[in-house]
């Protein structure tokens, strides 16, 4: 039986299914999913005027949680998926970040032989670390479940760095999403020019500035992550930078919360561990303390000694406790021994008031240099701090050998098309006396190399004119390499006759802290260790590396393991980084104290030579076979700097003397006779033309052209018509060199009249003949 439908019954019946569906389901599920409608957004509102604004709800709705973030015409999306359940056995918080510059989003197509992106650039390898480093101390010590950040550039333009927004947009991500994260975060990149700071300052305003700083912190004004570069900036500056920066962040984490309450997905539970038995951790620490605590006490005790002694103990521990409790997994109880470990570790440091080594908060470990170390080495050094050794060479090669960067990495610094400076940081396995594979570059390098770059880069000349290469080879590590690689690169340079502005050092600011309850918010106690070890490194819960010379810092790189610090840590670490610094440098000083005067004979030279327009082909060769041949023999490299001149770089001052034999050998292989302007000469025909014939005046003379309208007082369309042929001589009158083109100008057509003066002919004898 068929059922008819009229139009009113039609309507009510879709407004029911509207009433129904509206029902069924929450308002804030509904907002996200909904493709129809504008997405939430809102807008973060800076001291300065400048805004950032977030939205979400819009894109990639199957991820977890999505979030837009746009400043300018710089729009940044980051997604956060999480997967459903934890990895059995996983050991650590699995947390991969994704971040790729597209040359789309700048409307630009990649210039390699693909045409399209291929791997991650050190640019996008370091932001992606600077992402990670400031989320993940957020997350809950028991979350073990694979997550993954991928931040996918929307639109670029050329004031605004995207690397900024895609932390807030990552921060908002992991806020609205069901993923356990205790954030939100708020991220600002800061800037000093004149003593004014500025917050998230433009690319042009970055170029005069003098501090490039970008602070993450969270709420309670707490700094989670630092990181930054400036040209020896004052320690008042800085300071005032970084407070600055907290306060600003602040704003974007109140819209985030606002986001959140209104449109966030209720959070997972987090899995936390199986539950111990107490008689187990009982049984573990008991067995273990006394002994640990003898192990953290001898101050005889090195990396390896120490190290031993835990694994003995370790094994030990497990052996018999798992004699006890045959059904526990000897993987739970070799985690209980890590707790017990970090605890008494930690506990040791407050009630003693010294650490691990001996040595009191404050003191430094013993250091020594030496610099000069290879003759064949342009510089050299050799820094040693305790159980910290890195073996630093510096090599000078001609501007040519600059690294040139492809339009979107020149985009993302500045507009800086090369680079004349690079430092690279290599920390082979036996430097912890570990068994690995030595292959690519790893992240952890990557990033040391560039903390170290920054840290030097501001002492060095605008204006050198040798490409520098610094390469900082870890030979020993306990802790602190990377400021490590900036004392021995700056002794390095130095030694190199680099005329850095001032000799600069880094050091490693450590953290280990006491608080009132599990929420890690409200501080009980702290203690601020200067020059870590690796093992405080690794029980503590800050790595604080700061870098300058004894004016001024050059560069800052905080990570913490905690949810944030007071500001009042910051700053009492900031001050013991200072204090350590002079001390450093002071060491340094009786190494070397200032570039080296006196130059080496390794070391290259570069000179100017002026070559006349004529005998640029002469000098170059045929198909450039002479300069080939200059360089295959003795190293030396000529590059054209215009017309009229030629640099000439040579690895030594014996390869620059070779070279200039060659030169001279290739320029003057025969006398050249001296042409009297306005002298009749005897010219002989060595090639006919449309436009004219070639002719020369002396056997070794290259072909000069004498033109059609210089042949005849007749006009004439081709040189056949007055019956030339080559090797016919005719009489050519010489009116000098065009000074444009350095040509010679030379008339026949003047001749053709009464005798002006008598035929000099240049064959026979240059000498003889010659005006």
């Amino acid at each position: 039986m068929a059922m008819i439908f009229t139009r009113k019954t039609l309507k009510l019946l879709n407004y029911r299914l509207r009433c129904l569906s509206s029902s069924s389901s929450s308002p804030k599920r509904r907002i996200q999913s909904s493709s129809a409608g504008e997405a939430p957004s809102v807008e973060v509102n800076f001291s300065n005027g400048r805004n950032m604004t977030f939205s979400s709800g819009r894109l990639a709705r199957f991820a977890n949680g999505t979030a837009v973030c746009q400043m300018g015409d710089t729009a940044v999306m980051v997604t956060a998926v999480a997967k459903s359940k934890p990895n059995p056995g996983q050991g650590f918080m699995p947390l991969v970040v994704d971040y790729r510059l597209k040359n789309a989003a700048s409307g630009r197509i990649p210039m390699n032989f693909m045409r399209r992106e291929l791997g991650p650039s050190e640019k996008e390898i370091l932001s992606a670390r600077l992402i990670d480093r400031s989320l993940r101390p957020l997350f809950h010590k028991d979350y073990r479940t694979e997550t993954q950040l991928v931040c996918n550039m929307l639109a670029m333009d050329a004031v605004h760095s995207p690397d900024i927004l895609a932390i807030n947009a990552a921060s908002m991500a992991l806020s609205i999403s069901d993923i356990p994260w205790n954030g939100p975060i708020g991220a600002v990149r800061v800037g000093l020019c004149d003593g004014e700071v500025l917050i998230n300052p433009t690319r042009r305003e970055l170029q005069s500035s003098q501090l490039d700083l970008v602070v993450s912190a969270t709420k309670q004004n707490l700094v989670v992550m630092l990181e930054g570069k400036g040209n020896v900036v004052l320690q008042q500056d800085l300071l005032k930078a970084i407070k600055q920066g907290t306060r600003e962040a602040q704003f974007i984490i109140h819209e985030i919360e606002r986001l959140q309450k209104a449109y966030g997905r209720q959070k997972r539970e987090v899995e936390s561990a199986s539950q111990v038995d107490p008689e187990l951790e009982q049984a573990v620490k008991s067995m273990c303390e006394m002994r640990l605590r003898e192990i953290f006490q001898d101050a005889q005790h090195d990396k390896i000694s120490r190290d031993n002694a835990v694994n003995e103990v370790r094994s030990n521990v497990i052996d018999k406790v798992w004699s006890s409790f045959p059904d526990t997994e000897p993987s739970q109880i070799g985690e209980q021994f890590n707790q017990a470990c970090r605890a008494i570790f930690r506990e040791l440091i407050f009630e003693r008031g010294l650490r691990c080594d001996g040595r009191d908060f404050d003191q430094l470990r013993n250091i020594s240099c030496q610099v000069d170390m290879y003759k064949p080495l342009h510089g050299s050094a050799l820094f040693q701090r305790g159980q910290t050794q890195v073996f630093c060479t510096v090599s000078l090669d001609s501007p040519e050998s600059a690294m040139k960067l492809d339009s979107l990495a020149a985009l993302e610094s500045g507009g800086l098309k090369a680079k004349n400076f690079m430092l690279h940081y290599e920390f082979p396995p036996y430097a912890t006396g570990e068994v690995g594979r030595i292959g690519p570059v790893g992240r952890r390098e990557l990033g040391h190399g560039a903390l170290a770059e920054k840290s030097l880069l501001p002492t060095l000349p605008n204006d050198y004119p040798f490409t520098v290469r610094l390469t900082s080879e870890v030979l020993e590590s306990n802790g602190s390499s990377s400021m490590a690689s900036v004392c021995g690169g700056s002794l390095a340079l130095m030694d190199a006759g680099v005329p850095v502005s001032a000799p600069a050092a880094g050091v490693a600011i450590g953290l280990v802290t006491k608080f009132e309850n599990e929420d890690t918010k409200h501080l009980k106690d702290y203690r601020i260790l200067t020059d870590i070890l690796g093992i405080e490194d690794y029980m503590g819960d800050m790595d604080m590396k700061v870098a300058g010379t004894r004016k001024g810092f050059t560069a800052i790189q905080a990570d913490l393991k905690i949810p944030g610090i007071p500001l009042k840590v910051v700053m009492e670490s900031l001050q013991k980084a200072t204090d350590a610094k002079s001390k450093i440098l002071d060491i340094m000083g009786d190494a070397i104290r200032e570039p080296r005067k006196y130059p080496k004979e390794s070391w290259p030279v570069s000179e100017t030579l002026t070559v006349e327009p004529q005998q640029r082909a002469q000098l170059i060769g045929p198909s450039g076979l002479h300069m080939k041949r200059i360089y295959l023999e003795t190293g030396a490299s000529l590059t054209a700097a215009d017309e009229t001149h030629f640099n000439v770089f040579a690895p030594s001052q014996a390869a620059m003397d070779e070279a200039k034999e060659l030169i001279e050998g290739y320029m003057v292989k025969e006398r050249v006779p001296d042409l009297e302007f306005g002298g009749i000469y005897t010219a002989k025909i060595t090639e006919m033309r449309d436009t004219g014939v070639m002719v020369i005046l002396y056997p070794s003379m290259p072909p000069a052209l004498l033109h059609n309208s210089q042949l005849d007082q007749r006009k004439i369309a081709h040189p056949s018509a007055l019956n030339l042929e080559v090797g016919q001589e005719i009489q050519v009158k010489y009116f000098g060199r065009d000074p444009v083109s350095g040509f010679m100008r030379l008339s026949r057509k003047v001749l053709q009249g009464p005798a002006l003066g008598i035929p000099r002919s240049l064959n026979k004898s240059a000498g003889e003949n010659g005006a």
